[in-house]
C-alpha cells in the first residue's frame, strides 16, 4: 500500500534520487568532511556556556538575526550598501535562491565536478541542472564549454565555488568576471572556503547587478551551528527573504555565532594553523610515488591514486583508523580520486603513515 502511494504521489525525480549519505566515523580520525578539528580554549568555552545559561529558550529567536547580521558584516567586511541574509547552512540559502527562480524550463548551471547540492537542489525544486565539465588536466574552467552552455541554456542561476569543492582550486578571476558579464541570470560565488583562500569576490559586490556572494562559518570551526550567509543587492535579497522560513536561525545558533565572532582572532589562529598544515601535508603527499596530488586553496586536498587502487587505499585507511572521502566511484574527472581534510598535525601524520605503508606494499 505504501509503495503505491509513493509511486502515485512522490515526484519521479525525487524517487530517482539517493539521500545525501554521511558515514558514521565511529572512533576513526575524521578527515572526510572539511571540518576544523580544533576546539575552543577552556576559558572561551566557559564564557560561552555562561551566555547560554542566560538565553531564553521559551522565546522565539529574532527572526531577522539583526545583532548577528551586524557582527557578520563587521567580521567579514561586507560592503555597507549590500544586504545580508542568513541561512541554516549554505544549503538552505542555495535552496531559497533556487525556489525564487524555479520554473520547470529554467536551468541551474555549474562546473563539474562541483558541490553536489547544486544538482540535488535543482531537482528538489523542479528545475533542470546542467553540469559543465572542467578541464581534465588541472580542473580549470573550460571557458569555451561554459560560454556555449550559457548561450544554449540561458541559465537562471550559475553557481561557481571559489575555491571549488571537491577539487580545491581557485578558478581564474578574469574568467569568472567574464561569466558574470555573460550570464543572463544570477551568478552565485560560493566562498565556503574563503578563510583558506587568497582571493574573494566580496569586494566586487555592487559592480555587477547579478552577482551574489555566499559563505558559511562551518569551515572556520562552527560546523555544528549550521550557519551560512548571503550578501548582495538589497532588492534581490528582499525577494529571497520572502521565501526564507521564519525563525530559521535558532536562538542558540544566534547567540553562539555572535559570541564566536567576537573571538574571531581564535578562529583566525586556527585557520592559520590549518593553512600551515595544508602546505606540510601537500609536501608529504607529493613526495609519494603513486599519487597525483592537486594544489588546494581550501582545507582539503584532492588526490588520485594510480593503478585503480583508490578504493583499496580508502579501505586501508579505514582499517588504520582514518576516515577520508572516497570519490573514486563518482566517475568522470574524479575517477580514482580521494579527498582528505587537513587535520591536526598528529592526524595528518597518521594519514601519511598509513598511505606510505599502503604504497610501499
Amino acid at each position: 500500500m505504501t509503495s503505491k502511494l509513493i509511486e502515485q504521489w512522490i515526484r519521479p525525480e525525487i524517487q530517482a534520487l539517493s539521500a545525501y549519505h554521511v558515514p558514521d566515523p565511529g572512533n576513526m580520525i575524521k578527515l572526510d568532511a572539511m571540518e576544523n578539528p580544533y576546539t575552543w580554549p577552556q576559558s572561551m568555552v566557559d564564557e560561552w556556556q555562561g551566555l547560554l545559561k542566560q538565553t531564553a529558550l521559551n522565546r522565539y529567536p529574532d527572526p531577522g538575526s539583526r545583532s548577528l547580521q551586524q557582527q557578520i558584516r563587521s567580521a567579514f567586511d561586507i560592503p555597507t550598501e549590500m544586504a545580508v541574509m542568513l541561512g541554516n547552512g549554505s544549503d538552505e540559502i542555495i535552496q531559497i535562491i533556487a525556489m525564487a527562480v524555479a520554473t520547470p524550463e529554467r536551468v541551474i548551471l555549474a562546473p563539474e565536478p562541483g558541490f553536489v547540492m547544486y544538482n540535488m537542489i535543482a531537482r528538489f525544486v523542479g528545475m533542470q541542472y546542467v553540469g559543465v565539465p572542467l578541464n581534465a588536466d588541472d580542473f580549470s574552467l573550460d571557458m569555451a564549454a561554459m560560454k556555449a552552455a550559457i548561450a544554449k541554456h540561458r541559465p537562471a542561476l550559475i553557481f561557481l565555488a571559489y575555491p571549488n569543492n571537491p577539487t580545491g582550486n581557485l578558478f581564474e578571476r578574469a574568467q569568472i568576471e567574464e561569466i558574470i558579464e555573460l550570464a543572463p541570470g544570477l551568478v552565485v560565488i560560493d566562498e565556503a572556503y574563503a578563510a583558506f583562500a587568497d582571493d574573494s569576490f566580496m569586494s566586487s559586490l555592487g559592480r555587477y547587478p547579478n552577482l551574489l556572494v555566499m559563505r558559511t562559518v562551518s569551515k572556520m570551526g562552527l560546523a555544528g551551528l549550521r550557519l551560512g550567509y548571503l550578501a548582495g543587492p538589497a532588492d534581490c535579497l528582499q525577494e529571497f527573504d520572502k521565501i526564507r522560513l521564519p525563525y530559521n536561525i535558532n536562538v542558540l545558533t544566534q547567540v553562539s555565532a555572535e559570541f564566536a565572532l567576537h573571538h574571531k582572532d581564535v578562529l583566525d589562529e586556527q585557520t592559520t594553523l590549518l593553512r600551515h598544515e595544508r602546505a606540510r601535508l601537500y609536501q608529504h603527499m607529493t613526495a609519494m610515488n603513486g599519487l597525483t596530488v592537486f594544489p588546494s586553496q581550501a582545507n582539503f586536498i584532492l588526490f588520485r591514486v594510480a593503478d585503480g587502487r583508490a578504493t583499496a587505499l580508502f579501505e586501508a585507511l579505514k582499517s588504520g583508523g582514518v576516515l577520508i572521502k572516497n570519490l573514486a566511484n563518482a566517475g568522470g574527472l574524479l575517477q580514482g580520486c580521494l579527498r582528505v581534510t587537513v587535520g591536526k598535525p598528529e592526524e595528518n601524520d597518521r594519514f601519511v603513515e598509513v598511505v606510505g605503508e599502503f604504497l610501499g606494499s
